[in-house]
């Protein structure tokens, strides 16, 4: 007699498997002797992906740029990156490195100097790779990747400074026969270092104005922006003034000091001199003091063959005393002692000494005075102070 069949399917001795609402739990059961055991389809309905690494960090720019020359050493420098940096993300650094500060704005570090480069000045950018260098805000969240490969470096180099400021500072101070006025915008600071810098590199416009009683000898020679003997004498009368070498060269030595006594306001101590040896007969020298004449004088130049050159040459050295030496026209040899000694083109000076007569072509290259008038000259002549010599030759 035969079992009767029931509705469903039958378990084998193999194993048979009970589903429960497609795709959420499967029940097997497995063949004899083995344990059942569950599987899930999907995950867990908290599980969470593995953090992945943020993308690598590129720099896309850096302002100045590389190779750039005549900057501004005022400006900032700013580095752009592929992504926004993270807020404590290490910065570049500068080389050499000066005042001021670093700052994140989005994708950017800026560095805002506090004052600036001086001119010439090779400057060099340093932008750290790596697991200690610029990170990405998106790096550092992850905590892991949003970093650059490896080290880079860039670099610039600063522009010189504007003739022309020098000439208006020189001004400013009383180192030349004129005023300078700009034409417009706000006044520059004497103290506002950053300012002083950026002026120097751009110089303001404007216009300069000579003071009254200047000759047309002196006036003539004057160019505003363009390097001229009236700058040489400035810059040479500075660097006497503030115990510097007389070189006459608006090096970096003189521009930092110049930076200083603009912020301090120390003037010119000795005021504006000028003197013209004039080699007409008769001849004479006349000298003027902030514009006024303050000595007119009879003078002996050279004679012919030992004639004073014509030019004009600024003070570099002065004696009270001393010896001069040399060879007559004769073949002998001369040592003579003379006062009040001016030096202003080689061995050319005017100086003290003793003749019968003054006003003709007498000396051996000097411009000659007598004692009182000498010695009034060497009281207001002072390194940097112009002579003129001019007329005809001997």
């Amino acid at each position: 007699m035969t079992q009767p069949k029931r509705r469903g399917a039958a378990l084998t001795a193999s194993g048979a498997a009970l589903v429960l609402g497609a795709g959420v739990m499967i029940v097997a059961f497995a063949s004899p002797g083995s344990h059942a055991s569950l599987v899930a389809s999907e995950g867990p309905a908290n599980a969470t992906k593995p953090l992945q690494p943020a993308t690598g960090l590129q720099m896309v720019s850096v302002t100045p740029a590389a190779g750039a020359k005549g900057v501004n050493g005022t400006r900032s420098v700013r580095v752009r990156f592929s992504q926004p940096l993270a807020p404590n993300s290490p910065m570049p650094t500068l080389s050499p490195s000066i005042a001021g500060h670093w700052a994140v704005q989005g994708n950017t570090a800026v560095f805002t100097p506090a004052v600036g480069w001086m001119q010439k000045t090779k400057v060099t950018v340093k932008i750290p790779g790596g697991l200690a260098g610029v990170v990405s805000a998106e790096g550092s969240t992850a905590g892991d990747g949003g970093t650059l490969g490896s080290d880079l470096s860039r670099s610039f180099t600063t522009g010189s400074f504007s003739n022309l400021r020098l000439q208006e500072l020189m001004a400013q101070l009383g180192y030349l026969p004129m005023t300078f006025k700009a034409t417009s915008g706000p006044a520059i600071g004497a103290a506002n270092a950053r300012a002083q810098l950026a002026a120097a590199y751009r110089a303001p416009a404007g216009t300069f104005t000579w003071q009254s009683g200047w000759p047309w000898a002196l006036r003539s020679q004057w160019k505003p922006g363009t390097a001229n003997i009236l700058q040489v004498g400035a810059i040479r009368a500075f660097e006497s003034v503030h115990k510097m070498t007389m070189d006459g060269i608006a090096g970096k030595a003189l521009w930092s000091r110049l930076f200083t006594a603009v912020a301090k306001g120390q003037k010119n101590p000795n005021g504006y001199t000028y003197a013209l040896a004039n080699q007409h007969y008769p001849e004479k020298i006349t000298i003027w003091h902030n514009g006024k004449v303050v000595l007119t004088s009879p003078a002996n130049t050279g004679i012919p063959g030992r004639s004073t050159v014509d030019g004009t040459f600024p003070v570099y050295l002065k004696y009270y005393f001393t010896y001069m030496d040399g060879t007559n026209p004769d073949g002998s040899k001369y040592h003579d002692p003379v006062y009040f000694a001016n030096y202003f083109n080689g061995g050319d000076a005017v100086h003290e000494f003793a003749r019968a007569s003054y006003g003709s072509y007498q000396s051996l290259g000097c411009v000659e005075l007598p004692w009182a008038a000498a010695k009034k000259a060497y009281g207001y002549l002072s390194y940097g102070s112009l002579v003129t010599v001019t007329g005809p030759v001997a």
